[in-house]
């Protein structure tokens, strides 16, 4: 079974159309997709915005969606042809606490012949994916501390279509990614032929 990994620095920079689009460009992966949220710290675990929604009870919550048409990220990703997919949301640190029930659900898309790609940067914490993707947007200022933390471990970097000179971000080392292969995304599907290929023959080489 294959895992990939996409990544990025911050929200709203093309990391759930990224998947999206791998998941549409290789159907042939029958994948298992993972949207992983953290909430807590005056963060939604919906949007990304700054709210009260934290609850001492609820520490974790794993959802799957079954319809592709509600709108939310992980019904992209079956509207894009996931065999399944699940909507991950955990307390800020808290992950390992829903890395069981995933793991469960890495079993049964192994066992089903499939693969898994998740959308988070905290997961690596607890695997190696065959395929690390980083989503890295120069003009977007933010850099999560979890993005920065496992950056010299993408496989590949992929930028915005008009890619800007000097990045907005502070305390950020590119030679932490240096040499490693960079794809812009374009508009509308965000995947492009080169970034599906790089993919398949990292996936093909893993298998052989």
């Amino acid at each position: 079974m294959a895992i990939v990994v996409v990544g990025g620095h911050t929200r709203n920079i093309g990391k759930t159309s990224v998947v999206a689009g791998l998941i549409r460009a290789l159907p042939e992966m029958r994948w298992t997709a993972f949207k992983i949220t953290q909430f807590g710290h005056g963060v939604c675990s919906a949007n990304g915005e700054p709210c009260d929604c934290e609850t001492a009870e609820h520490t974790i919550a794993v959802s799957e969606e079954r319809d592709g048409a509600t709108g939310t990220d992980s019904a992209r990703y079956l509207e894009a042809g996931a065999v399944r997919s699940f909507w991950v949301r955990t307390r800020q640190g808290q992950l390992a606490e829903a890395m069981p029930r995933l793991r469960k659900e890495f079993e049964r898309a192994q066992a089903e012949g499939g693969n898994v790609i998740a959308e988070s940067n905290s997961i690596l914490r607890f695997l190696r994916p065959d395929v690390f993707l980083t989503v890295l947007d120069p003009a977007t200022k933010d850099f999560k501390e979890s993005a920065l933390r496992y950056l010299d471990r993408a496989d590949a970097v992929l930028l915005p279509e008009l890619e800007i000179g000097r990045p907005e971000w502070s305390g950020v080392s590119l030679k932490l990614i240096e040499g490693v292969p960079r794809f812009q995304m374009k508009l509308p599907g965000y995947v492009t032929e080169e970034i599906a290929g790089f993919v398949r023959e990292r996936l093909a080489v893993m298998r052989a």
